[in-house]
C-alpha cells in the first residue's frame, strides 16, 4: 500500500486480486479500481509530484493510472518477470526493477526511455541527484538500487554507459536500507549494525567518508530528516540519533527494553517533529523530537510547555518546587501571572489558579478574534487579537468590582488605530499601536495617565517590573528606552535588527539592566539614569546563546532559557562573570571584570575586586565611576580607603546638595570635564559656581564672558589675572588693555599690581617715557628692577641704569653704567657693589689709567689675587702685601711671581719656598743645589704633598754630601728602606738617638726580615761591640707588632728602671705594654702583671700618705716590703717608711717585724739617723698588738678573705685589684677607669678623685662624673693574664 503525494488517498493491493482499493482519508470511503490485468499484482507506488499511480504484476506487466484524468495506461511486457521495486522522480519518470535482473526507466505514458541489466535481483530503488563538478543541473537523474543485497548500483541517466557498482566489506553483512541526503551523500545501514556514509562525487566515489558500528548485533532501519539535520538508526532494542553536521557525535540514544522481538522500520515526519518506529511485536512508537517553544514569565515565576499537553510552572529564584499542569488542547500561547496560568489556541483561553500544592482549572474565555498573545498579572488579564486588546478580571468574584471595571476593550471605537503589542504590570496596561502611540492605562483609577507619540509604529514593548521604564522596538527595528516619568526616550546603541525580545533584570538591586536577544546572542544593556552626562543607554557586552534557547527570565546575571526539548537551562551572562570566584584569576582578567562591574554599577562587587587587585589605579577607576554615576557616599568611602583626604573633604562638602545640576556640576569638575561642569552650573540654582571654577582654572577668557553676565564687579580682578597670563604668553597689546581695565581706583594693592603691569607693558610696546615715569612713581623696587631689565634688553642703558639705581640694585646699575662707559657713576656706586665682575672691570679701567692704588683695591674686591700681587710687586713695590696674599690664597701663579721677585733680590731661601708653593719643584731643587740651600728645600718639601722622585733626588743629594741622617730620612720617605737603614746606622754618635728611632721606624714600615735582623744585630752590639739601650729593642718589637717579644723586653726594661730606682718609668713601661697586649687580645705574662701590681702598690703609697690615709698606705707598704728584693736601690728607705706607717696605723706587730729586718747588719748603718733610735727602741721593747684586717668576699666564690689579699684560698683565683686602693675587687662595688679600663672600687675611686684629678694607673685626667657603676662584672673576672 502507498499514500498519494497529499496524504489523502491510500492505495492498497491484495494477494490473488486484480483490483486496486483506494481509501479516501477525508471522507473515510473506499473505492475499487479494476486494473484490467489478468495476472496477480505485486507492486504499487504513487508519484510524489504528480497524481500518477504505478502498479506492477508478477509477470512483469505495468499499469499507470492518472487519478486526475482517471486514465489507465496498461504496458504489457515491461519486464519478463515479477516487478519488485521502483521509484518516481520530480519529472514523473518511473524507474522499475524486477526479478528478471533488469532496470527500466519509463515516462508517465509508459514509454521505455532507458534500460540496463544488473548482476543480481534489484531492491530498494531511489532517484536522487549525484554530485558533479557541474552544479547547473538540479534534476534527479541518478537511480540508486541495491543489487543482490550486497552491492549499491548507481545508474546516471545522463551517462547510461557508465553505471557504477559499489561493493562493501563482507563483514558489514547485507544492506538493510539506505538514504540520500545533503549534497550527494548516501547513508547506508548494514544488517550487522554498521552505519556507512559515502559521497557520490566523482573524485570521492568508492571512499567511506564515515563508518561506525552503531549496533552490536543488528540494524533494522535508518531514517534521515533534512529539516532537523539529524539521522536515526534502530537495532538492538535502541534508536541512536546522529547530527548530520558532526556524525561522530551521538545526539541521543533511546532505549526500548520491552521490545524483545526486535525493531522494524523508522520514519520522520516532513517537519522532523515526530519520529515513528514499528516493531516486530506489532507496536508503533511515536517520539516527539522538538516541542513548540512556548513560555512566559511574571516577576520571577516562569511557565513553559514541557509536553504537547503539559505546562510546568516554576519559581527557580524563590526555590518553589515546579508544578505541572495538564491542559486539554495543544496550546498556541501560554501566559503566567502572580497567581494564575493561561493557555489557549485560536480564540479561546483556559485559566488556572495556582494554589500552594495544587492547580485548579478556573474557566475558559472566548475572545472576539484569534488571540495573538495574553498577559497576566495579579487580578487582570489582557488579550491581544486582531488589533485590539481586551482587559478583563481573571476572577470576577475576587473583587467587588463595578461592572465597568470588569472588562474594557481598547482602542476606543472612534480611535482609528491597530494595537500591535501590549504588556501588563502591577499598575498599568501598556500598549503600542501602528500609529506610534504608547498608551499607559492606570488600572486603579481606570483611566489613561500617559501617552507617548513615536514617528513610526511600535512593534513590541517590554516594561520593567515596576512599569516605570519601558523598552520598545519600532517597525524600523530600532530600540528605545522610554521613561514615562519625564516623557524622555533614549535610543539603544548597536541595536541589532534581528532582536526577538527584551528581558529586564528582576534582581531588585540591578534596576537599569536589561537584555535583548536574537537566535544566537544575548546583548546586555544598562540604562544609566543618573550620571553627570545625563541619562543614557550603553551596551555592556554580548553572550552567545546555545542553539534553540529562548530566554524567559533574567535574575542577577543568570538567564533562564527554554529549550526545544521542553527543559529549562540556565546560562550566565558573560557581562556578569564577577559573580564567579575570581581569587585565582590574573590581573588582566580582573581588570576586565572590574570594567564590567563599573559598567553595571555594581559598586560593592567592584570594591571586592579592588581589594583582590590591590592596585591604586583600580581604586582610582572605581572612584571615577562613582563620581560619574553621582554615587557621592560610595566615592567618599573609596577616596578615604586610598588616602585621598582632599577629595574626601571636597565630597563631604557637596554631599548634601539637593540641586541635581549643581551636584552634577561639582562632580563633573572633580572629573576634570570642565565644559560639562560649566553647562551644569549654569543650568543650576547657583550659576556663579561656573565663574568661580573658570577663575580657579585660570581660564580667564571664559571667566570674563561669564563675569559680564553673572558678576560685573569681578571684571577688574579677572582682567588683572588675564593680563598677567597674556603677558606671560607674550601678547603685550592685550595685556596692556586688560591691565588698564583692571584699575579700580579704590583697591590700593590691586591697583598697584595693575599700574606695574601698565608700566612694563608700556615699555615693551615702545612707550618708554610713560613706562619709566610709572615705574619711578611706583613704590615697588621689584618693578624698577624688572623695567630696568626690559630697558637693558632694548639697549636703553641710561634709563635702565637710572631705574636700577632708584631701586637700589647697585650691582646691576654699575654693570649698565660700565656698558655706557660712565666710570664716574661706577666709582660712586662701587662701595655698594658686591659683584666681583664689576670690581674687575673697574680695576682694569683704573690700571689702564695708571691709578694703581684704586686698581689694586678693586682687584682685591674682585678676588683677582694674581692681578693684585702683580701690581703690588711691579708697580707699588710692596712685597710684604704680595707675600701675605699668596700665603692666604695659596695661588700658584702668585707664588711664581713672588719667587721671581725674590730671585731678583738674591733671597734664595724665600725664592725656593715660593717655587715649591707654585709646584715648581724641579726649579726649586736646582736653585737649592746651586746655592747650597738644600736644607731649606728639604724642610719645605717635607711639609708638602710631594712625589717620591722629589724625595729621592733630595736623598741622593744628601748621600753625596755624606749627611747620613738627612739622606736616610728622605730615602725612608720615598720608600727605599734598605738604603734608609744603611744611612741611619752610619750616623755619628751625636745624632745616635734620633737615628736609631728613625731606623726602628724604617724597619717597622719595611716589614723585611733581613732589615729587621740587621737592626737587631746593631742594637745588640754585634756590629760595633756596643750594646744599645734595651728601650730601642722594645720600640723595634712594638713597631714590628711582635708583642710577645716586646713584652719580654718591656719586663727587662722595667726591671732595669726598677733597679735604677726609676719606679714611675718602670710602671709606665709595663702599663703601656699591658694595654697594647690587651688591645691585641694577647695573654699578658703573669710576671708582667705581678710586677705592675707591685709597682702600682708602691705608687699608691705616696697618694694615700699625702691624703693622710695611713692605714691604706701601711697596707700597700707591707705589700711592697714583702717584695723588697724588687727595689734594690731603696731597700732601707722603703723598710723605714713601712715601719713608720705601720706604727702610725696601729699595726704594731708588722712594724716590729720590719724593724727587726732593718736591724740586720747590712741595713743598720744605712738607716736615717732621724729614725734610727726610734726603730731600735721598737725592737728592744716589742709591741705585738695588731689591728685585725677587715675581710671581704671573693668576687668569684664569695669566700671571705682579708681585703688586701689578692689570691683567694677558696677558689685559688687571682682576684683583680682596685687601682685606687690596691685591695681586691668586690662584685657589688665595681667600676672601671674609662681611659685604661682597669677596675676600681666605685666608692673608693670617687673618694680618691675628690682629692686627685687623674687616674693613678694611666695618669689620664678624670673626674667623678665620668665614672659609671658596673652592674655586671663577669667580663672583667675572665682575666687576660696567663695563669
Amino acid at each position: 500500500m502507498d499514500w498519494d503525494k497529499d496524504g489523502d488517498i491510500l492505495a492498497v493491493i491484495a494477494e490473488k486480486s486484480s483490483c486496486i482499493y483506494l481509501w479516501d482519508a477525508n471522507t473515510n470511503k473506499t473505492s475499487q479500481l479494476d486494473s484490467g490485468l489478468r495476472d496477480q499484482l505485486s507492486f504499487l507506488l504513487w508519484s510524489k509530484f504528480g497524481s500518477f499511480l504505478a502498479v506492477g504484476t508478477v509477470k512483469g506487466n505495468l499499469l499507470i493510472y492518472n487519478r486526475q484524468t482517471s486514465r489507465k495506461i496498461p504496458v504489457i511486457g515491461k519486464h519478463t518477470k515479477r516487478i519488485t521495486c521502483g521509484c518516481w522522480n520530480a519529472e514523473n519518470m518511473l524507474a522499475l526493477g524486477g526479478e528478471d535482473k533488469m532496470i527500466t526507466v519509463s515516462n508517465q505514458e509508459g514509454d521505455t526511455l532507458r534500460q540496463t541489466p544488473v548482476r543480481s535481483e534489484p531492491s530498494d530503488m531511489q532517484f536522487s541527484m549525484m554530485r558533479t563538478d557541474d552544479r547547473t543541473s538540479t534534476a534527479e537523474r541518478t537511480i540508486s538500487v541495491v543489487v543482490g543485497k550486497r552491492i549499491l548500483f548507481l545508474f546516471n541517466l545522463n551517462e547510461p554507459d557508465n553505471p557504477i557498482d559499489l561493493e562493501f566489506q563482507q563483514r558489514y553483512g547485507n544492506i538493510v536500507c539506505y538514504s540520500w541526503y545533503g549534497d550527494g551523500y548516501i547513508m547506508i545501514g548494514f544488517s550487522r549494525g554498521t552505519l556507512v556514509v559515502i559521497s557520490t562525487h566523482i573524485r570521492e566515489i568508492g571512499q567511506e567518508i564515515f563508518q561506525t558500528r552503531n549496533h552490536k548485533d543488528s540494524l533494522t532501519s535508518i531514517a534521515v530528516s533534512q529539516t532537523l539535520n539529524k539521522a536515526a538508526t534502530c537495532g538492538d532494542n535502541c534508536i541512536k540519533i546522529h547530527d548530520l553536521a558532526e556524525l561522530k557525535d551521538m545526539y541521543a540514544i533511546i532505549n526500548l527494553d520491552d521490545e524483545h522481538k526486535g525493531l522494524g522500520t523508522l520514519s520522520w515526519t516532513d517537519d522532523g517533529q515526530l519520529l515513528a518506529l514499528s516493531t516486530q511485536r506489532g507496536a508503533l512508537h511515536v517520539f516527539l523530537t522538538k516541542l513548540p517553544i512556548l513560555g512566559d514569565a511574571c516577576s520571577t515565576r516562569i511557565a513553559h510547555l514541557t509536553s504537547l499537553l503539559e505546562v510546568t510552572v516554576a519559581n527557580p529564584v524563590e526555590g518553589e518546587l515546579p508544578i505541572t499542569v495538564s491542559v486539554d488542547v495543544e496550546p498556541n500561547f501560554v501566559a503566567v501571572g502572580l497567581y494564575h496560568l493561561a493557555v489557549g489556541m485560536n480564540n479561546r483561553a483556559w485559566f488556572y489558579v495556582l494554589g500552594e500544592n495544587a492547580v485548579k482549572k478556573l474557566k475558559d474565555v472566548e475572545y472576539l478574534g484569534t488571540v495573538a498573545s495574553v498577559c497576566l498579572y495579579s487580578d487582570y488579564a489582557s488579550a491581544l487579537f486582531e488589533g485590539k486588546v481586551q482587559l478583563h478580571l481573571i476572577e470576577s468574584e475576587m473583587l467587588d468590582a463595578q461592572e465597568e471595571r470588569e472588562m474594557r476593550l481598547f482602542p476606543a471605537v472612534d480611535d482609528k488605530c491597530r494595537i500591535l503589542c501590549h504588556a501588563l504590570t502591577g499598575d498599568f496596561l501598556i500598549y503600542g499601536t501602528d500609529t506610534g502611540v504608547i498608551q499607559y492605562f492606570y488600572i486603579e483609577d481606570w483611566q489613561f495617565v500617559n501617552d507617548y507619540r513615536h514617528p513610526v509604529s511600535v512593534k513590541k514593548i517590554f516594561p520593567d517590573p515596576n512599569g516605570t521604564r519601558l523598552v520598545f522596538i519600532d517597525e524600523k527595528s530600532d530600540g528605545y528606552v522610554y521613561c514615562p516619568v519625564n516623557d524622555a526616550t533614549y535610543e539603544i546603541p548597536d541595536f541589532s535588527p534581528t532582536i526577538k525580545g527584551v528581558l529586564w533584570e528582576n534582581w531588585p538591586m540591578d534596576k537599569g539592566v536589561f537584555i535583548a536577544y536574537d537566535d544566537d546572542k544575548v546583548y546586555t544593556y544598562v540604562f544609566h539614569k543618573d550620571t553627570i552626562q545625563g541619562s543614557k543607554v550603553i551596551l555592556a557586552g554580548s553572550t552567545k546563546v546555545p542553539f534553540s534557547h529562548k530566554p524567559l527570565l533574567l535574575y542577577n546575571g543568570e538567564l533562564t532559557c527554554q529549550t526545544q526539548s521542553g527543559k529549562i537551562n540556565n546560562i550566565y551572562l558573560s557581562t556578569h562573570c564577577f559573580l564567579d570566584n575570581l581569587k585565582d584569576e590574573g590581573p588582566h582578567k580582573l581588570w576586565q571584570v572590574l570594567a564590567q562591574t563599573l559598567m553595571l554599577k555594581r559598586f560593592s562587587d567592584a570594591w571586592e575586586l579592588c581589594k583582590i587587585l590591590n592596585d591604586h589605579a583600580a581604586w582610582i577607576e572605581l572612584a571615577r565611576a562613582c563620581l560619574h554615576h553621582m554615587e557621592v557616599e560610595f566615592a567618599i568611602r573609596v577616596y578615604r580607603t586610598i588616602g585621598n583626604g582632599g577629595m574626601v573633604m571636597s565630597l563631604e562638602q557637596i554631599k548634601g546638595i539637593e540641586d541635581y545640576n549643581l551636584l552634577a556640576g561639582h562632580l563633573a569638575m572633580f572629573s576634570k570635564d570642565f565644559n560639562l561642569a560649566q553647562d551644569l552650573y549654569l543650568a543650576s540654582s547657583c550659576p556663579i559656581a561656573a565663574l568661580e571654577m573658570r577663575r580657579d582654572l585660570q581660564h580667564w577668557d571664559s571667566a570674563l564672558q561669564l563675569a559680564k553676565r553673572l558678576a560685573p564687579d569681578q571684571i577688574p580682578f579677572i582682567s588683572k589675572e588675564y593680563a598677567i597670563q597674556l603677558e606671560f604668553t607674550g601678547d603685550y597689546v592685550n595685556a596692556l588693555t586688560h591691565y588698564e581695565k583692571g584699575i579700580t581706583g579704590d583697591n590700593k594693592e590691586h591697583d598697584e599690581v595693575c599700574l606695574a603691569g601698565v608700566a612694563q607693558m608700556s615699555i615693551r610696546m615702545g612707550d618708554i617715557r610713560r613706562g619709566v615715569n610709572q615705574a619711578l612713581k611706583h613704590p615697588s623696587r621689584v618693578l624698577k628692577r624688572d623695567c630696568g631689565a626690559i630697558l637693558e634688553n632694548m639697549k636703553q642703558f641710561s634709563e635702565a641704569a637710572q631705574l636700577y639705581e632708584k631701586g637700589l640694585y647697585y650691582d646691576k646699575a654699575a654693570s649698565v653704567y660700565i656698558r655706557c662707559k660712565n666710570w664716574a657713576k661706577v666709582g660712586e656706586l662701587l662701595p655698594h657693589v658686591s659683584s666681583p665682575k664689576i670690581h674687575l672691570q673697574y680695576a682694569k679701567a683704573k690700571e689702564a689709567d695708571g691709578r694703581y692704588k684704586e686698581a689694586v683695591v678693586a682687584y682685591e674686591n674682585a678676588k683677582q689675587w694674581n692681578s693684585a700681587i702683580r701690581i703690588y710687586l711691579d708697580h707699588l713695590n710692596n712685597p710684604e702685601k704680595a707675600v701675605s696674599i699668596v700665603r692666604e690664597t695659596q695661588s700658584l701663579d702668585g707664588a711664581k711671581m713672588v719667587a721671581r721677585f725674590f730671585l731678583q733680590l738674591s733671597d734664595y731661601g724665600s725664592a725656593i719656598q715660593f717655587l715649591v708653593m707654585s709646584k715648581c719643584n724641579n726649579e726649586a731643587f736646582t736653585l737649592a743645589q746651586q746655592h747650597n740651600k738644600m736644607e731649606i728645600y728639604a724642610d719645605i718639601i717635607g711639609s708638602e704633598d710631594t712625589t717620591n722622585e722629589d724625595y729621592q733626588s733630595i736623598a741622593l743629594y744628601f748621600e753625596g754630601e755624606k749627611r747620613h741622617f738627612q739622606a736616610g730620612k728622605f730615602f725612608l720617605l720615598c720608600g727605599q728602606y734598605s738604603r734608609a737603614l744603611k744611612h741611619f746606622l752610619k750616623c755619628p754618635s751625636s745624632e745616635d738617638n734620633a737615628a736609631i728611632e728613625m731606623a726602628i721606624e724604617t724597619v717597622g714600615q719595611a716589614k723585611d726580615e733581613l732589615l729587621t735582623s740587621q737592626l737587631i744585630d746593631y742594637l745588640m752590639g754585634e756590629s760595633d761591640g756596643v750594646p744599645k739601650d734595651a728601650k730601642y729593642l722594645f720600640r723595634l718589637y712594638m713597631a714590628l707588632k711582635q708583642y710577645r717579644e716586646a713584652a719580654r723586653t718591656a719586663i727587662i726594661i722595667a726591671r732595669e728602671e726598677q733597679s735604677a730606682g726609676n719606679y714611675r718609668n718602670a710602671h709606665d713601661v709595663l702599663f703601656s705594654m699591658y694595654a697594647e697586649l690587651k688591645s691585641q687580645k694577647i695573654k699578658i705574662p703573669s710576671e708582667m702583671a705581678t710586677n705592675l701590681m707591685i709597682l702600682h702598690s708602691y705608687i699608691l703609697v705616696r697618694i694615700h700618705v699625702k691624703n693622710g690615709d695611713h692605714m691604706k698606705g701601711a697596707r700597700m707598704l707591707i705589700r711592697v716590703a714583702n717584695n723588697i728584693s724588687k727595689f734594690p736601690s731603696h731597700i732601707v728607705p722603703i723598710l723605714t717608711s713601712t715601719v713608720i706607717e705601720c706604727h702610725r696605723a696601729g699595726l704594731k706587730n708588722s712594724a716590729f717585724s720590719f724593724a727587726a729586718m732593718l736591724m740586720r747588719p747590712e741595713y743598720r748603718n744605712k738607716i736615717d739617723a732621724k729614725y734610727k733610735k726610734k726603730i731600735e727602741a721598737m725592737v728592744r721593747r716589742p709591741d705585738t698588738s695588731e689591728t685585725e684586717e677587715a675581710t671581704t668576699p671573693c668576687p668569684f666564690c664569695e669566700f671571705l678573705l682579708p681585703e688586701c689579699e689578692l689570691l683567694c684560698p677558696g677558689c685559688k683565683n687571682n682576684i683583680p685589684y682596685c687601682i685606687a686602693t690596691g685591695r681586691h675587687m668586690l662584685k657589688d662595688d665595681w667600676t672601671v677607669c674609662p681611659h685604661c679600663d682597669f677596675p676600681a672600687l666605685y666608692s673608693e675611686f670617687k673618694v680618691l678623685l675628690s682629692a686627685e684629678s687623674a687616674c693613678p694607673m694611666c695618669s689620664e685626667r678624670l673626674n667623678c662624673d665620668q665614672l659609671e657603676k658596673t652592674s655586671d662584672c663577669a667580663q672583667y673576672l675572665h682575666t687576660d693574664v696567663e695563669q
